[in-house]
């Protein structure tokens, strides 16, 4: 012992060392289950808040009378066409419209490029 200090010995140290290692990664790991349990949390609750809104939101909106609005015509816009054949592009344009579950007059394509 040299002035109130202790000299450890190179197993003492190793131990030291071992052991500070393992309370910070026991420390990252209960991080990191915090982190997990919490977004899986918020990402449910997310979820019922986000199927309580659409359900009612879909109904009124179906039931509604357009008569003082006017209706699209049959496309939002001009498309452009590279490299593509328009049949192709009309396929996409109409699963594209499947997928979103919208009329395809409500959606506005600028352009369809085949990607090489």
């Amino acid at each position: 012992m040299i002035e109130g200090r202790t000299i450890l010995n190179v197993g003492e140290s190793l131990l030291d060392a071992a052991l500070g290692y393992l309370v910070v990664f026991i420390g990252l790991t209960l991080l990191m289950i915090v982190v997990v349990v919490v977004g899986k949390i918020m990402y449910s609750k997310a979820k019922k808040a986000n199927a309580k809104s659409a359900a009612p939101a879909a109904a009124p909106a179906a039931a509604a009378p357009v008569t003082s609005k006017k209706l699209a015509p049959g496309s939002a816009g001009d498309v452009k066409i590279y490299d593509t054949d328009p049949r192709d592009a009309a396929m996409i344009m109409a699963i594209v419209a499947d997928k979103l579950g919208k009329p395809l007059n409500e959606l506005r394509f600028r352009s369809i490029k085949e990607v090489k």
